[in-house]
């Protein structure tokens, strides 16, 4: 009898799981079936994620004429700066190719990476498990002699970070450059490119690593129909291990970004660009610390965002309801620059207090108020044209509340113009007990009784969230 009974449940739950694949949606080949799928949840909740650019160009780690992870095609300009600082390092007779067996990663700890990344309060890794020079951060059988397990570190290293950032309960995702400057068969058989190498090494590392965001570049260079895109995408949302949770960008081909595929994508960019993403599909800003993604040798303390611009940037992005990526550049033994580290931290404290008012929040219908402000310089990048005045305020909301985050210490009274306040509306103020007294002003405006708090009081720096119920 309990035989007949095993039998019996295991052919139920045969049936229920044969049910449940059936009735999956099955995507295809086309952008309109593509872009009907939903973007998975936990990416719009989770708002924060961290970037990595590592590779052989750690090695000489130089952005004298262009960004670090750009230094092989670089190199080929005429006069170059990079090329003459090169060759006064390393000799006359040196190729690009010679920094392979010196990227070592003898000093990379996986698990301390992980733990920094959960500090700072990220919820997501992407690391570029292949940039445009072509080299494979893990075992690859498409790559040979070009990878981090036959030269160099002669470790996966996609492997070891994926294992420990997944233990830290982050979701691990990885950037793919789709083509490669130099490769004989990209420059002279392209189809048999994406054929022969580049169609089975996404595949490859896909079910090996089953990445939780499968991040292309390198797109521009070809359209989406050249590099087969559609029969890729489509694979991953119906074929890969873990289809369900997969996330992929835009980039995926010339004729792609902020029109196909997943989220879209914005790059080193600032509220102008970020303001006409705010009604468009689900989008996300990767950003660098400094002025380059890979590790650059070049760059001093004054070339990096502080940590106010940075959150300043976090919350900016999500109040617009978009994701951050920032960017970290690991030197080539394997460690992550004290300065980041720091950035990191920095930005971690704050959402350990505020938080509430980032992970798995929307855009409000308002998008900023208060007082007009000139923010900080910013001397990388210039993301805000800093000469404009912007309002101090922006806002989030979760479920019932609407939490408005002052960029600026409001002083004694937060004055807000857009909510409209219930006669039995609250505020508190995040870190710190009890509720605040607020009052509706002869000018319509909302009114809130800032708490006068010591340096040493204050629950948090750099911003500072009220939280308003019963407010429409």
């Amino acid at each position: 009898m309990k035989r007949i009974l095993s039998l019996a449940i295991c052919a139920l739950l045969m049936c229920m799981a044969t049910t449940s694949f059936a009735q999956q949606k099955k995507y295809e080949p086309t952008w309109e079936s593509i872009d009907s799928r939903p973007i998975p949840g936990w990416y719009d909740e989770a708002k924060f994620g961290i970037f990595i650019h590592w590779g052989v160009y750690s090695v000489p780690a130089t952005s004298l004429d262009t960004a670090a992870e750009w230094l092989w095609y670089g190199l080929h300009k005429p006069n170059s700066a990079s090329d003459k600082f090169l060759r006064e390092t390393y000799g006359d007779k040196y190729q690009y190719q010679d920094f392979a067996p010196m990227f070592k990663a003898e000093l990379f700890d996986p698990d301390k990476w992980a733990d920094l990344f959960a500090k700072s309060g990220a919820r997501y890794v992407v690391l570029t498990s292949k940039h445009h020079d072509g080299f494979a951060n893990f075992p690859s059988d498409f790559s040979w002699n070009w990878n981090s397990m036959d030269v160099g570190p002669h470790r996966d290293l996609v492997g070891d970070l994926t294992k420990a950032v997944r233990a830290k309960n982050l979701k691990m995702g990885l950037y793919y450059s789709l083509y490669e400057w130099y490769n004989p068969l990209y420059l002279n058989h392209f189809n048999l490119f994406v054929d022969a190498h580049m169609i089975p090494q996404i595949k490859e590392i896909v079910n090996r690593y089953q990445p939780s965001i499968f991040w292309t570049d390198g797109e521009w260079d070809k359209t989406a129909e050249q590099w087969k895109s559609r029969e890729i995408v489509s694979w991953l949302y119906n074929e890969a291990p873990n289809r369900n949770e997969i996330v992929t960008g835009d980039r995926w081909g010339s004729d792609t970004r902020n029109r196909h595929g997943g989220f879209y994508t914005s790059e080193m960019s600032g509220m102008a660009n970020w303001n006409k993403l705010a009604n468009a599909r689900k989008w996300e800003e990767c950003h660098c610390i400094g002025n380059s993604w890979g590790y650059s040798r070049n760059e001093n303390v004054e070339n990096y965002h502080n940590a106010t611009e940075l959150i300043h940037m976090l919350i900016e992005i999500v109040s617009r309801g978009g994701n951050l990526l920032l960017n970290v550049g690991p030197t080539a033994d394997g460690r992550i620059p004290v300065i980041m580290q720091e950035r990191l931290l920095e930005i971690g404290e704050w959402l350990k207090v505020n938080g509430e008012s980032i992970y798995g929040t929307n855009p409000w219908r308002e998008s900023s108020d208060g007082k007009k402000i000139r923010p900080a310089s910013s001397t990388p990048a210039d993301w805000q044209n800093k000469y404009t005045p912007i309002k101090s305020v922006r806002y989030t909301s979760k479920g019932d509340a609407v939490y408005a985050i002052s960029l600026i210490w409001p002083g004694r009274e937060l004055v807000l113009s857009a909510p409209v306040p219930a006669p039995d509306a609250t505020v508190t103020m995040l870190g710190v007990k009890g509720n605040l007294k607020w009052s509706r002003g002869e000018d319509g405006k909302m009114h809130i009784e800032v708490p006068q708090l010591s340096i040493d009081e204050l629950p948090a720096q750099h911003a500072y969230v009220f939280k308003l119920t019963g407010v429409k």
